[in-house]
């Protein structure tokens, strides 16, 4: 397992819970430091084990998520401000979605985390998490568009 690969999309995945770049990085932190001091050796299930702490932390984390705002100097040119934008609406149909949703769209088209090892974290059959990943890619799709989930 690259640490340093690993390292970069598990604070994907905490940002993407918590919202605040430092509260991100503490979490990562703290996840590679659970995971070294731990005394797990089952070669293959590493990925896991380790989204699992961060999942994990995350979840205590998320009681206290304070959202990081952008500043109100922002001015960029206009590839950047499209880039903003884009994040933005992004941002904001994931915070629409249920969490465990979220967590979904992020594991496997973010951070590209294999299927067989989101279904052990989830602790789903892969024929579920087919059926659920297609909804969840229809929902944010909705929310993208403007869109409700509840229509």
């Amino acid at each position: 397992m690259d640490i340093e690969e690993q390292y970069d999309k598990i604070f994907r995945f905490c940002y993407y819970r918590v919202h605040n770049t430092d509260t991100a990085q503490d979490l990562t932190q703290e996840t590679f430091l659970r995971f070294m001091n731990s005394s797990y050796e089952e070669r293959g299930e590493q990925l896991r084990f380790l989204y699992t702490i961060a999942r994990n932390l995350c979840i205590d984390e998320s009681r206290k998520a304070q959202m990081e705002e952008l500043p109100e100097d922002y001015s960029g040119d206009g590839d950047e401000t499209e880039d903003l934008i884009r994040k933005i609406d992004v941002n904001a149909a994931l915070d629409k979605m249920p969490e465990e949703d979220r967590e979904l769209l992020i594991l496997r088209y973010m951070n590209e985390v294999p299927l067989s090892d989101i279904c052990k974290i989830m602790g789903i059959s892969r024929f579920a998490l087919y059926r659920k990943l297609n909804s969840v890619k229809r929902d944010f799709i909705k929310l993208m568009e403007g869109g409700n989930l509840h229509e």
